[in-house]
């Protein structure tokens, strides 16, 4: 399924310089990654059949401190595609791999495992204002991106686990951060991205989870334009 997740990312960042070639000023390619952070949030529900212990069908409710772990496998990452207008007013898609880990002491009752770490990933379609050399060499831009989540949801209750993707819901973010130019075709760049999303995962045997995630970043990349 991770090998399908990479093909549609893939294929939809094609598509973007398919159709941004003919009448490109400039498209930019950028990979970054770095360290990110949840702050705490709710995970409410129903537990599915197979929880035990009379858990099947009742609701939950717990608030998590998630935990991000940025550098463990598999790492934070993200890619984005930029179409830059003369005006310095840029379109593009972005995709960022972002995860997070419920600890142990603060899952509901009957919960042995709750994560989305094989990516919390997020999907964006981005707009994005630049302002070329405004302090000597360094370029500061800022953005706005809108999509959804798409995790790979992992979720151990009682008997029952939950181990796939799913759709669960609208992702937001907020982008932040200033360019170097190396040459005329490769730079490096840091920044910050705000990230949020509300999630909707549906548990096998018929139960459900809700939380809203938001994600801290910093991060460090290069890009490359064409």
């Amino acid at each position: 399924m991770f090998k399908s997740l990479k093909v549609v990312v893939g294929v939809a960042i094609t598509g973007f310089f398919m159709m941004a070639a003919p009448v490109a000023a400039e498209i930019e390619l950028s990979f970054y990654g770095g360290t990110q952070s949840s702050p705490h949030s709710r995970v409410t529900g129903t537990y599915p059949t197979g929880a035990g212990g009379g858990l099947d069908g009742t609701t939950y409710s717990s608030l998590i401190g998630w935990d991000g772990k940025s550098f463990a496998m598999p790492p934070y990452y993200g890619v984005r595609a930029m179409f830059w207008r003369p005006n310095d007013i840029g379109w593009g898609v972005e995709f960022a791999h972002t995860k997070v880990y419920a600890p142990a002491a603060e899952m509901p009752a009957g919960f042995s495992r709750l994560e989305f770490t094989d990516g919390h990933n997020i999907f964006t379609a981005n707009v994005m204002k630049r302002w070329p050399d405004r302090w000597k060499s360094l370029t500061p831009y800022a953005g706005v991106g809108v999509g959804f989540a798409l995790p790979h949801v992992d979720v151990t209750v009682g008997g029952s686990r939950t181990y796939g993707y799913e759709l669960t819901g609208p992702a937001a973010k907020l982008i932040a951060g200033v360019k170097y130019d190396i040459n005329d075709r490769w730079a490096v760049f840091t920044e910050y991205q705000f990230t949020w999303s509300d999630n909707k995962a549906t548990l096998t045997g018929g139960g459900t989870l809700n939380t809203r995630i938001i994600s801290n970043a910093i991060n460090f990349g290069v890009a490359v334009k064409f």
